[in-house]
């Protein structure tokens, strides 16, 4: 590998040039081994913050990531693998019923996810709520559960893209998370790495997303749509609306209870829509063709999926979630429609109330969250439950009382539009 010097990568992408190949590859190497230090890597971050990346730059620094760790293989399976990926946001349960659902259709799922860090949550914290289920899984045990249940749901291991969590960890802190190509590079080479045939992502947009804006969430689904193409792997993505919080809990363990609704043949229709089409995706990108996923879903087949998954890491699909001790119910103030509900209120709500962590070390409540009783577009009665607060320790209930101020409003519903779910597809 040809030597360089941090300095001189820094400089470069500071006065707007493009990095080299081997100025990646010997940043990247550099940094994973501790040679650059924090500093020089944060200065190259809000470097390319500020001044962006080309497709060639992305691609390669992606690839440099990937070749930081190891890259796992489902080609010993009988079945075709199919991965998605949501970019984050309030109340977003899709992963817990659709990795079943897509594995009862005949489409392995190799879903590598992660912990809630802030207002939005995090798919392995909503499943710890399950008595005895684990998150952590050798690569032997997660090729053995897809060859048997055909669906895993676990962390991902220390050797996939170790380069990558260095970096996550460093653009927490240091105000850079927002950058396209530093988001789309880290989502995508632990996706490529953990080796998976088609993927379908889930670009969230709005107040409760990452992405405040479609033309920015739509940039950002293109850059990761052409890492995976270029890479090899068959990848589309979905543009969905994330200004109003998915279905009607957020929290983990009534997540958990809302997403064994939606396998059950009921729950919120706005879960059990992007549920569905997000299904449809997996199959066609793993090119499957046959099976329905809502015939699927309405046949009880993806509840018999979700029960093996759950038992086969540890967990008792059939055993009692953990219950909030305390909750708090706030009512309507006045009657009419509720024409407004805001993902980032309801999150930080949640966040407060213990359902989320500040910092990666910190526990999570398994009780904790929020219940709506209404969306938009529902009728409400001054006086009726809007909200149910849920926590352990009810001296959060005041803040989280505060961050649910002037996140709703009500009206008489006569100028009130619903938002389509799906904004754009990208492929």
């Amino acid at each position: 590998m040809s030597q360089h010097d941090a300095v001189e990568v820094i400089l470069a992408k500071r006065d707007g040039g493009e990095l080299s190949d081997s100025q990646i590859d010997w940043m990247i190497s550099a940094y994973t081994q501790g040679v650059v230090a924090e500093e020089q890597m944060s200065a190259l971050n809000m470097a390319i913050l500020l001044n962006g990346m080309s497709r060639r730059e992305i691609a390669r620094w992606t690839a440099a990531m990937i070749a930081s760790g190891e890259r796992m293989s489902f080609d010993s399976l009988d079945r075709p693998t199919a991965d998605k990926h949501s970019t984050g946001g309030v109340g977003d349960k899709i992963t817990l019923p659709l990795a079943p659902l897509v594995a009862a259709c005949g489409v392995a799922v190799p879903q590598l996810s992660g912990r809630g860090l802030g207002h939005t949550g995090g798919t392995l914290d909503k499943l710890e709520s399950i008595p005895g289920w684990r998150a952590s899984l050798t690569n032997d045990e997660m090729l053995a559960q897809l060859a048997s249940v055909g669906a895993v749901i676990c962390a991902a291991g220390e050797g996939l893209a170790p380069a990558d969590r260095k970096l996550y960890a460093l653009r927490d802190v240091t105000g850079t998370v927002e950058s396209i190509p530093l988001i789309a590079s880290s989502i995508m080479s632990k996706k490529i790495a953990e080796g998976t045939g088609a993927l379908v992502l889930d670009v969230k947009v709005g107040a409760g997303a990452f992405m405040k804006t479609l033309s920015s969430a739509q940039e950002l689904a293109r850059t990761m749509v052409d890492l995976g193409t270029d890479a090899g792997v068959n990848t589309v993505a979905l543009v969905t609306d994330m200004a109003t919080p998915l279905g009607l809990t957020a929290g983990n363990a009534i997540e958990v209870t809302e997403s064994v609704e939606v396998l059950a043949g009921g729950g919120p229709a706005d879960v059990v829509e992007l549920t569905v089409a997000l299904a449809r995706e997996m199959l066609a990108a793993a090119g499957v063709s046959g099976p329905d996923p809502a015939e699927v879903l309405a046949s009880g087949k993806a509840m018999d999926a979700w029960r093996a998954m759950i038992s086969a890491q540890g967990g008792d699909p059939s055993a009692p979630l953990p219950v909030a001790r305390e909750t708090h119910v706030v009512t309507a103030p006045s009657s009419g429609v509720l024409t407004r509900l805001d993902a980032m209120a309801v999150g930080l709500a949640a966040w407060r109330l213990g359902a989320g962590r500040e910092r990666k070390e910190d526990a999570v409540q398994a009780g904790a969250g929020v219940t709506w009783h209404a969306r938009p577009g529902d009728s409400v009665t001054a006086g009726a439950p809007l909200f149910t607060l849920h926590t352990d320790t009810p001296e959060r209930f005041d803040r989280a009382l505060a961050a649910l101020e002037g996140g709703y409003e009500i009206g008489d519903g006569a100028a009130y539009e619903a938002t389509p779910l799906i904004l754009d597809r990208i492929s």
